[in-house]
């Protein structure tokens, strides 16, 4: 791992650790006052619901803590995060590690000389309070220390670009390029969620399952979605003439195939939107990534995305030819 790796995994990583080291500490300073069996769960009155031994919640909590830092470290040192996605990684982490760390350590102290069956006065309310309020103090204080950890460089960007990849055409020749994008976990998500529109029906109300349903069958259309590149520009459709996605010439700069990370650079997969991209994520991998006249970038995953785009580029030369 090279040194600025290093400094990033460390950066993301640090508030997990923190969390970490103060609750063994608080644990150590109270485990001679605690029980032997911890309540760990509490009903919306904050009475106590579920148990635990001492030794297998400090496995759940503080291993919890160590998993989450691991992702975060892989997430910055694997991630292409710069300008705004650098920030919102660390400043997330910040926030959800203080949060998490407040409600392990509040467990511990509710506990605290409380007899078997659980703290007498449960777990008050002001404790959640309090642990958003370290998330939200948090956020800002991880994103002021991300300006510390070193970005990688953002994409290139050659201004006219004259370096990118071209299809050779003849003079009135048309020509366009369609591929099938392998959405893996579109029918797991379909399926989820039809299970939970059918539970939440039968449980409450068919009309509070409904909206799952839908969402189920908007899903289902695009398990199988296709991406065209034509004289119309690039469209992602699904089984369905609606919805569609259209990225139309006019709003085009130029268009390249490159690697891209789902979670780091989209935060997920799906439809995406972010404050300076959006897409159609389906996998991290290779994808067409099309620079917008408004300064923004739209990104599609695909196989064969470099004679996409270079197909993108030719149909733009042709149309500003024409102009």
């Amino acid at each position: 791992m090279t040194r600025k790796n290093l400094g990033r995994a460390t950066l993301a990583a640090l508030p997990f650790v923190l969390a970490l080291i103060v609750g063994l500490v608080v644990h150590l300073t109270v485990q001679d006052r605690l029980p032997d069996r911890l309540a760990v769960h509490f009903d919306a009155g904050g009475s106590a619901d579920r148990y635990m031994g001492i030794t297998a919640y400090l496995l759940y909590g503080l291993g919890t803590l160590l998993v989450l830092g691991a992702l975060w470290a892989v997430f910055a040192v694997n991630g292409n995060l710069y300008g705004r996605g650098r920030s919102w990684l660390i400043g997330g982490g910040f926030a959800l590690a203080a949060f998490l760390g407040y409600v392990l350590i509040a467990v511990l102290l509710v506990n605290v000389d409380a007899p078997e069956g659980g703290p007498a006065d449960g777990f008050p309310l002001w404790h959640v309070a309090v642990a958003v309020g370290a998330g939200t103090v948090a956020w800002p204080i991880g994103a002021l220390l991300s300006r510390l950890a070193p970005a990688p460089e953002g994409p290139d960007d050659d201004g006219g670009g004259a370096s990118r990849e071209r299809i050779a055409l003849a003079d009135g020749e048309v020509a366009g390029w369609a591929r099938g994008i392998g959405a893996w976990w579109a029918p797991l998500a379909v399926l989820a969620l039809l299970a939970a529109a059918v539970a939440v029906g039968r449980d409450l109300s068919w009309f509070a399952g409904a909206p799952l349903a839908v969402l189920a069958l908007v899903i289902g259309t695009f398990c199988r979605p296709h991406v065209t590149v034509d004289r119309r520009g690039l469209t992602v459709s699904g089984l369905l003439p609606k919805p569609q996605v259209r990225v139309p010439l006019e709003r085009m700069k130029g268009a390249d195939s490159r690697r891209v990370n789902a979670f780091a650079e989209y935060g997920g997969w799906g439809y995406r939107v972010r404050p300076d991209r959006s897409g159609v994520i389906t996998r991290s991998g290779e994808a067409i990534v099309v620079s917008l006249t408004s300064g923004r970038e739209f990104a599609v995953t695909v196989d064969d995305s470099a004679t996409g785009a270079a197909l993108l580029n030719t149909l733009l030369d042709r149309q500003r030819a024409g102009r």
